[in-house]
């Protein structure tokens, strides 16, 4: 429940628009935001586009496909395209003991805020 939470609330940001006003170290910046391409394609953009939610747009969906060629490797962003039709695989990988579970989902995790700062 706790995924279907976090994907629906970087949605909901990122449809907002704005710019990143964080460095990479997440701290307040005066320099101008690195510009993240709105047409970035893969398979979270897929996913994105796909999916039944209000909130989607190309230019949402761009935006955290571009965090994830940032912040993910390649197979964990198909990893987590599960996500968007299996909530619930979001929540068993969120709780499994497995130690590859949890560095995915520590990198997932990441991947999530940093979506939320960048495309909100």
């Amino acid at each position: 429940m706790r995924n279907v939470l976090i994907v629906g609330t970087m949605l909901a940001l990122a449809a907002c628009g704005g710019v990143n006003r964080f460095d990479d170290r997440g701290r307040n910046s005066r320099a101008p935001a690195p510009i993240y391409a709105p047409t970035a394609t893969g398979p979270i953009n897929s996913a994105c586009l796909a999916s039944d939610r209000k909130a989607r747009s190309s230019q949402l969906c761009g935006c955290i496909q571009a965090v994830a060629d940032q912040t993910l490797s390649r197979g964990d962003q198909i990893r987590a395209v599960r996500f968007y039709d299996d909530p619930q695989a979001a929540q068993d990988t969120r709780q499994s003991d497995n130690a590859s579970d949890e560095r995915f989902w520590d990198a997932y995790s990441n991947y999530g805020k940093r979506a939320a700062q960048v495309c909100s």
